[in-house]
């Protein structure tokens, strides 16, 4: 069972160990994981939100090599750059994990969930028939263990026998100082595009989110630097039928008036102001994407280059378009809790509410670099947001 680790950092982000000491933990472990540099890239925007980048040249193909972090201060966004690369690097197949998979057909098999609880792509046949691999997983309610489809797992993926379900992502993957840590951040995570998908899918307009009245001060000052440089900054609340707080951030440079840096951003977490200032550091890590140019998965910046910056805002008018009415921050409900156990229970609650009762993760801690990685699934939540092929129950109704 998950221990009472307590959350001992909350400088606009929730942990149990501060920024500054993750990195001078793991600083180490870097080349063990093949990260040849870290990066700030602050400067190359004019906004001034910490922003750090982490290159890995040996990821594997059909993987990123650069990664970004984002933070409120410098150490936060230093130890995210770092921390993305551990995951990264933690989801790719290795031949150890060839020796504990199993392969088999989901109706020939005993413990395993129903591939199509992950929502497949409309073109995809015979998933309970074909002989698939499958890694172990455990339910984060009882310990109990079952059965996953590995495409679900690794990053990117790579079968065997050349079946596939569908596209390999990274969503659900986590890291943390603690497996708890991880195991809570996946959760947010699974939850963050299971909203943001509805939204993008729906394209219902939602409430526009007030900070003017909030004491956070990170929130203060990350907007002050948005309004500083001529940067329109919208706040949107996402959350959609799962009760855990979700925010999207989404920028307009009315300066430039580039289409590549009509930005977005989106966070999840119990306490509002932290998934806000996730949602809003996200912007800020875009925008020093587009603008760094390095990354393999800018190429949208092309296109959105030759729409031009009016089509674009067109397109994307459910996002800059007139909100539904507005919420204060304030009165959003703050259900976070004193440790990562307590946060992780209060999510499976929140979940079960709406007859999400399976949460899975699989370890995928790494032993020559020993920092906690996890892969959450959990069934039936949304995916569009990151590949459109998929469309659940919730998105058809």
């Amino acid at each position: 069972m998950f221990k009472e680790i307590p959350v001992r950092y909350r400088g606009g982000t929730h942990r149990c160990r501060d920024p500054q000491k993750t990195i001078e933990k793991v600083e180490g472990k870097l080349r063990a994981a093949g990260v040849t540099r870290i990066a700030e890239i602050t400067h190359l925007d004019r906004i001034g939100i910490p922003v750090y980048s982490a290159i890995r040249p040996g990821a594997a193909e059909g993987a990123v090599s650069i990664y970004a972090g984002k933070g409120a201060t410098k150490p936060q966004a230093k130890a995210s750059a770092m921390m993305e690369a551990f995951e990264r690097y933690s989801a790719e197949q290795q031949k150890t994990d060839e020796e504990k998979n199993v392969v088999g057909s989901f109706f020939k098999m005993e413990g395993c969930i129903d591939p199509k609880s992950l929502i497949l792509p409309s073109n995809i046949s015979g998933a309970d028939e074909n002989d698939i691999s499958w890694v172990t997983a455990i339910d984060a309610a009882d310990d109990s263990e079952c059965l996953v489809p590995a495409n679900a797992v690794y990053h990117p993926y790579i079968p065997e026998n050349g079946v596939s379900l569908f596209k390999s992502n990274t969503n659900g993957l986590a890291s943390g100082n603690v497996i708890e840590e991880a195991v809570f951040h996946g959760i947010t995570e699974v939850v963050e595009r299971d909203a943001w998908s509805i939204f993008e899918a729906l394209r219902q307009p939602k409430m526009e989110v007030n900070c003017e009245g909030t004491e956070n001060q990170f929130i203060k000052d990350i907007i002050s630097k948005f309004h500083k440089a001529g940067v329109e900054i919208k706040l949107v609340d996402l959350t959609a039928d799962v009760k855990i707080p979700t925010m999207a951030a989404v920028s307009d440079d009315r300066v430039l008036k580039d289409p590549a840096l009509l930005t977005l951003g989106v966070g999840t977490h119990l306490d509002p102001e932290v998934a806000a200032i996730r949602a809003l550091t996200e912007v800020a890590q875009s925008r020093a994407t587009q603008i760094h140019g390095t990354r393999e998965d800018t190429t949208r910046a092309v296109f959105m280059r030759k729409a031009g910056y009016q089509r674009m805002k067109r397109i994307n008018k459910h996002w800059f378009g007139e909100s539904q009415g507005t919420i204060e921050l304030s009165d959003i409900e703050n259900q976070a809790k004193k440790s990562f156990r307590e946060d992780i229970e209060t999510s499976l609650n929140l979940l079960s509410e709406c007859d999400f009762d399976q949460v899975l993760y699989t370890d995928l801690t790494r032993p020559e670099i020993d920092i906690p990685v996890v892969r959450v699934v959990i069934p039936g939540m949304e995916v569009y947001s990151v590949d459109v092929e998929r469309v659940g129950k919730r998105l058809k109704r």
